[in-house]
């Protein structure tokens, strides 16, 4: 094989997961999720895990941990870099599948980061700030290239922590691997390329579908098992609405117009995120969403063959 890693990238609901299965059926692959919130055990339906395409196709980094418990990129290169391991030892090939971009391009290029401890006394000082006034200290400390950063004040928060650790402790600031780094190992990267019409019909159209197999139930199921309101809203998207109309802060239609809204400009991130890896030197092939499953397959083999 002529790389270690295969990648499939793209928008949400442009098929990744049904064109990652296509490749692990082709290459005798195995599925390293990279999504941020698919490690989660419970929340299935905002995820979009669709574990039912993935048959008989091992995965790896999904259900790894209880739903209301926080998961960072420290915790995901981690998990990364033995669910790697433990492919290669199989001798199959690892197979990365996934939206969240920051996850996808730190795992590729074999970033090594410290684990952050918490601050109680920045923690505290910056208690009862406003989300626009943590947004703002953020930016004066970095690029504000991933808004999740800023979706809640608990993530802007714990953003502003991790980079006054780093400035407190420059040697331990996150860095690249090199192309000769242990923690990088030559990869593919295939995006699926949908354009913005296609894209928002297949968000709007999948947001209906989950609304109607029940995701409503499975917010309200996650909090009546105890897990905290707050830390969904932590999660952003589905999780962060729905939570929001189970608890009564929202009406059933303003929830789903507002929700789909979101979702459309979390796709556009994406892609605006997809396009910046390029541009720092990750090259993406990037093939029709809607060739057939044959042609995909035989498009990333004459890849690979180049």
């Amino acid at each position: 094989m002529k790389y270690d890693i295969l990648a499939i990238v793209g928008p949400t609901a442009s098929g990744k997961t049904g064109r990652a299965v296509d490749l692990a059926h082709a290459f005798d692959g195995e599925i390293i999720s990279g999504d941020s919130r698919q490690v989660y055990v419970g929340m299935d339906l905002g995820t979009g895990k669709d574990l039912d395409e993935y048959g008989d196709v091992p995965y790896h980094l999904i259900d790894i941990l209880p739903a209301g418990e926080k998961y960072n990129l420290y915790g995901y290169l981690r998990d990364y870099e033995k669910a790697v391991a433990e492919i290669e030892m199989r001798k199959k090939l690892p197979i990365l599948c996934g939206g969240t971009g920051m996850y996808v391009e730190s795992a590729l290029t074999g970033m090594r980061l410290p684990e952050v401890p918490e601050n109680k006394e920045l923690r505290e000082s910056l208690k009862g700030k406003t989300l626009e006034e943590l947004a703002q200290i953020l930016a004066s400390m970095k690029t504000l290239h991933n808004v999740t950063d800023i979706d809640t004040e608990k993530r802007a928060i714990r953003a502003i922590e991790i980079q006054t650790y780093y400035k407190e402790h420059p040697d331990e600031a996150p860095s690249q691997g090199s192309n000769d780094s242990p923690g990088r190992r030559s990869f593919l990267v295939v995006g699926v390329d949908i354009d913005r019409e296609n894209r928002r019909r297949r968000i709007s159209e999948r947001l209906c579908k989950r609304l109607d197999s029940g995701m409503v139930d499975e917010v309200r199921g996650l909090i009546e098992s105890g897990v905290d309101p707050e830390n969904l809203i932590y999660y952003g998207l589905e999780y962060k609405y729905l939570t929001l109309y189970v608890t009564g802060k929202m009406t059933y239609s303003q929830m789903v117009e507002e929700l789909e809204i979101a979702i459309h400009q979390f796709a556009k991130r994406q892609m605006t995120w997809f396009r910046g890896m390029e541009r720092r030197g990750i090259p993406i092939t990037w093939l029709p969403y809607d060739l057939s499953q044959e042609e995909f397959v035989e498009r990333v083999k004459a890849l690979i063959a180049d």
